[in-house]
């Protein structure tokens, strides 16, 4: 992905107050078909396709947050959902069976960036525009809401080298990777391996199929077995979801203490490690504004309007150079920042955090009494 950067971090932040999540399901009254009204009073339905039901934002996060916000843009809208459980065929099916139930405009995550490219050209001689989200899909999107990538792994890699001390300077690291067909795997190692190289000896380094956390365990145990389990200084894990399975199998192997551990999301799982020391570090990205800048987009695209307020951003695919983008803003958060990070923002309370299995290690982190 190339960035053509402009004002995504600033549009970001301002887009990050929305309201209190609405429940999951589908928003409004009107049935699929009902036509698009340029005028932005009539009401219409917007497709909203995820990659996978493994990965908890999706459901808890994103799901609910793009609902509402696309209700409050559009009172009369609807949104249609669907989860494709890493199967670029079912995806396929999901966006062939949206269009033909009346889908004005969908929102894709897409599983496999490149698979995708035929059903986003079908999808746009139908004349529903894509706005591709999270992942920046091939072929003719419409339009982007992300984070730029490149930046998340230099920020993992970054921290990960803090954290390791003095083995900072040639200790060995596991890498841990997204799905290959994943672009955003792509440009998270490039970010990573920006920082890293030159400065420790990567041992080992692994794809994710299906950013699967059974995949991971199974990779980093092999780490373990053909490195040795005193041998391995830090894990760049691209995920939280891998991350925990990384840990798990480090503790499955009696490794302690445990290496510092990457990862992103801001997983209420992963963010509970890192208050009990287990993860170091895990790179929050506003999902309100991914969701809200996706919305807006979308309502936007659906009545026909120009994309120049809510983009600022441009980005290019294997299509098109020009595409316009929202890049939200990155917050690392580590044990010593979860208050002023994710409880700050409101993306959870003490109490949702510290339970009581973790008590001691958030009165230690100042985060209870």
């Amino acid at each position: 992905m190339k960035v053509r950067p402009g004002r995504a971090v600033a549009a970001a932040l301002a887009l990050s107050v929305l309201p209190a999540l609405a429940a999951c399901g589908s928003n409004g009254d009107d049935g699929p078909g009902t036509p698009a009204d340029t005028t932005g009073k009539g009401g219409f339905t917007v497709g909203a396709l995820f990659p996978d039901t493994h990965t908890a934002r999706w459901a808890t996060k994103d799901k609910p947050l793009i609902e509402r916000r696309v209700k409050d843009l559009c009172p009369d809208c609807r949104v249609i959902s669907a989860q494709a459980s890493a199967d670029v065929a079912t995806q396929q099916q999901q966006m062939e069976s949206m269009i033909a139930n009346g889908a004005k405009v969908l929102i894709l995550d897409p599983v496999d960036d490149k698979a995708l490219r035929s059903s986003i050209a079908r999808a746009r001689d139908a004349h529903v525009p894509v706005v591709s989200y999270d992942r920046l899909a091939e072929g003719p999107i419409a339009a982007y809401s992300s984070y730029d990538s490149k930046e998340i792994g230099r920020i993992q890699a970054q921290q990960l080298l803090k954290a390791m001390g003095p083995k900072a300077d040639g200790g060995q690291i596991v890498m841990m990777n997204g799905d290959p067909t994943d672009p955003n795997t792509r440009d998270l190692m490039d970010g990573a391996l920006s920082v890293l190289k030159g400065k420790v000896k990567i041992g080992r380094s692994y794809y994710t199929a299906g950013w699967i956390p059974e995949n991971a365990y199974k990779n980093m145990s092999a780490a373990i077995s053909e490195l040795g389990p005193g041998n391995i200084d830090g894990v760049l894990s691209a995920n939280d979801g891998i991350a925990g399975s990384s840990i798990a199998a480090l503790k499955a192997a009696d490794v302690s203490p445990l290496p510092p551990v990457t990862g992103q999301d801001a997983d209420l799982a992963a963010v509970r490690r890192v208050v009990k020391g287990e993860q170091y570090v895990t790179v929050y990205k506003s999902f309100e504004a991914e969701a809200d800048a996706a919305a807006r987009m979308a309502i936007a695209l659906g009545r026909g309007e120009k994309l120049d307020d809510v983009a600022k951003d441009r980005v290019s695919n294997d299509t098109d150079e020009d595409i316009p983008a929202v890049l939200g803003p990155l917050t690392p958060v580590t044990a010593e920042t979860v208050e002023d990070t994710v409880i700050k923002n409101g993306l959870y309370t003490v109490d949702q955090i510290c339970t009581a299995a973790i008590r001691a290690a958030c009165r230690e982190a100042g985060l209870t009494g």
